[in-house]
Parts: C-alpha cells; structure tokens; sequence
C-alpha cells in the first residue's frame, strides 16, 4: 500500500528563480503564506532553472538535497512556491519520504482554515474538489486491480473509479447550491438598486488593509488581521456620504497566480466586485512590491471581466511613510483619481468620501433610446441589470426606454451590441450622456 503522509507544522520551502517572468514568484510572499497556514519554516532551498524539470521540478539533484535537508530538520511537509504536477508531486513524496504541496494546495488550505459562512466553505470545497480530482491517480496503487473468485467479486468498479464518480457527483452538488446563493445575491443586488444605492466595493491585493478600512469606515468589526487572506467572506455595509450614502463592500483579497480553480469557485462572491459603481483598489503605499501587487490585481480584475469599472486608487499606510500628507490627485479631465490615507489611524477619511462622492455623480449613465421591434432582444439585458426606468411604445411600435445604470455596465452592452446601441440614444441631446 502507498500511503500519503500527514502534513504537519514544520516544512522546508523550495523556491526556484525562472527566467522566464510568467513563472516567478515571490520567497517572502511564500513565508508569509506559509505562516498564514499555521506552519514553521525550518530550512529554504532555493535555485535557478530555464524551465522545470519534467520529473521533480527542481532536478534529480536539487531533489536529494532537499531530501538531505528533510531528513536533517526532521520537516514533515515541504511546500512548494509554485504549481506542481499531480507526477511531479508523486516522485517527490517518494525521494522525500513526506508530504509535498504546492503553492496551490497551500492557498487552497488558508482558504479552507478561513472560511467562516457556509457559502464560504462551499466555495473552498468546490475548489479542493476540483484541484483534487487531478491527483487521485497513484494514490490508490493498492486497490487499482478488480478481483475475481467467488466472494471477491464486487461492483465492478475499482477505487479510483469509485472516488472519481463521487468526487463528480460532490461537485455537481455544490455546483447546485452555489447557483441558488447566486441568486440570492443577485435579488439583493435588484433591492440595493431599487433603492438608488450604489456599490463601492473594494479591492486589493491581500494584506493592503481593505478590511481594517471597512471597519473604519462602517464602525463594523470584520476579521481583520497582518496575515494573508484575512477576509474570504464578502460582507457589506452601508456607508454615510455628505450628501448621501452607498453600499460598501469588503471582498477576498488577490494575490499573484490565483489558481484559476478559486477563481472559479468564488464566482458568487466576484460578482459583487463586477456589479460595483466603483472600485476602492486599495494597495500597500509602504510595499515594495507595490508597482508589481498592482499589476496582478488589474490581472485579475480583467479575468472576472471587471476590468472596465470606474477606479478610485487608495493608497494605504502612509503612516508608514516619513513626513507624507494626506491629498486627493486628481487627473487631467479633474476626476479623483488617487488618495492618500491611513486605515490604522484613520487619517485622509475625509478626502476619501470626498473623492467617492465626486465619482459616484461621474460613473451613473442616464439615457433614452428608442429601440426598433427586431432589436427587442436589448430589453432582456437591461431587465436583467435592473437598468429600466420607464418604458412606452410609439406609432411605429418602437420602445421608447428610459435607463439608468453604470458607466462600466453600459460601456460592456455598448461593447457587446458592436456599437449598435449607441445608434439607438434618443434625443442625445436632451439626454446626459457623458458616459
């Protein structure tokens, strides 16, 4: 029988430098992953390769120092700063003697160990399922021949069979349920729209401090911590303008290579970041890795297709900076583009829903158009958005439609139609169309 080996708490971390920029990751990312996850560090091998090797990733060579070092800090896991394949993993478990995970494995766990709601823990359910389901091969070598003879004839399915079918029917599951919380969510969403509230939701790479902003912001008490994927489930409030209010919500925070399984899973959670009026991407001012932590959040943003919502830049611990102010930056058309705060001691919130609330009045499309009977399909998408204010027929049995929706949704109809909406604006004159 080959049998897995239990992770535990003390591990040795491989990070391999590539040449290639697509494949690079961060070590000190890697650490506090890792210490997000409840584990100690004991040792570090690192290296330099073109491309991984195609058996254990790091080499022949690499693979028995790494085994050297197991065996000499006595780890019990070693983790892995990259993706490994299901083969990959399997040989190094064999050298090692010890469980091996991978950078994916690794966020999949944190995700599991900080999930709170049961939609949450659905949510990483779905995807250890599906990150499983590629990684049950070999690890039942010893029941993978059906046996014959009277009184050992079973069903006629061997074990990978049987955990593959169920793993398919688990997932089918939690794939049924997950379309009911969605659209659970997307009647609030209608409510919240109903009621002319905008969505600012917020969005950042993990650790920028978007939760201890929320909670300044909402008087709430949201989980907030200096670790990694403090928040996983979205929470929203509603927050107080000078002359208003919107809906606030805090969102999981990204992070470089977000396996595309999560990505995946928290569809339900993401859509609250593709429905907002406007991002508050929020980044660590005091980072190095700021530039780069930026980058990869635009990434994903364009990945969920919410790549084209207003951005409000919220550049966060400046308290961390020497003698730096608070100020809004503004850019050439005069729209708030960027603010300087502190979340930890509450400096700048006043710029901040000052830049919010100049925005807000910037990112709402108000428009007619009159739309011909063979383009009725239109209708149905603005229904869906909840875009429709008033709606009557002419003569010529045109739909006269009045629609109020965000500068991001219309910009992505306008898009998908190819420019044939855009024909349909009635009257533009008369009609705010700046969007």
């Amino acid at each position: 029988m080959f049998d897995r080996y239990e992770a535990g708490e003390t591990a040795v971390l491989v990070h391999i430098d590539f040449s290639d920029e697509e494949r690079r990751e961060d070590l000190i990312e890697l650490q506090l992953l890792v210490e997000s996850a409840g584990a100690r560090s004991v040792g570090v091998i690192t290296g330099s390769r073109r491309s991984p090797d195609r058996k254990f990733f790091i080499g022949s060579g690499k693979a028995e120092e790494l085994a050297a070092m197991v065996a000499a800090t006595e780890a019990n896991v070693v983790i892995f700063n990259h993706a490994l394949s299901p083969a990959q993993e399997r040989n190094l478990e064999v050298v090692c003697q010890c469980r091996v995970l991978d950078r994916t494995t690794l966020i999949l766990d944190i995700f599991a160990q900080r999930a709170r709601t049961h939609e949450g823990k659905m949510q990483v359910e779905l995807a250890q399922l599906r990150h499983m389901s590629t990684r049950l091969i070999r690890g039942w070598t010893h029941l993978e021949r059906q046996k014959g003879g009277i009184g050992m004839r079973g069903p006629g399915e061997t074990q990978l069979e049987t955990d593959r079918r169920l793993l398919r029917g688990r997932i089918k599951n939690i794939n049924r349920r997950l379309d009911k919380v969605d659209k659970q969510r997307e009647q609030s969403r209608r409510a919240r729209k109903r009621s002319d509230l905008a969505t600012v939701s917020l969005v950042g790479y993990t650790n920028a401090g978007k939760s201890t902003l929320f909670n300044a912001l909402t008087s709430s008490d949201v989980y907030a911590a200096d670790q990694l994927f403090a928040t996983l489930d979205p929470t929203l409030r509603k927050l107080s303008l000078p002359d208003g209010a919107v809906i606030l919500a805090d969102t999981v925070g990204f992070i470089r290579h977000l396996p595309h399984d999560l990505v995946a899973a928290f569809k339900a959670t993401l859509q609250e970041t593709r429905q907002a009026e406007i991002l508050l991407h929020v980044v660590d001012c005091a980072d190095d890795n700021m530039t780069e932590n930026f980058d990869q959040v635009q990434k994903v943003l364009e990945e969920i297709d919410a790549d084209e919502i207003t951005q409000l830049i919220v550049c966060n611990k400046i308290d961390l900076l020497e003698d730096f102010a608070p100020r809004i930056d503004y850019d050439e058309d005069g729209k708030p583009e960027r603010v300087w705060v502190s979340a930890q001691k509450r400096i700048g919130f006043d710029l901040l829903l000052k830049a919010i609330t100049e925005l807000i009045g910037e990112v709402i499309c108000e428009l007619t158009l009159k739309i011909p009977a063979s383009a009725g399909h239109y209708l149905g998408q603005f229904y869906r958005l909840d875009a429709i204010q008033q709606k009557e027929y002419d003569d010529l049995g045109n739909c006269i439609l009045s629609v109020r929706l965000s500068d991001a949704n219309w910009r992505r109809l306008a898009k998908q139609s190819q420019g044939e909406l855009e024909a349909f604006i009635f009257e533009p004159s008369e009609v705010d169309v700046t969007c």
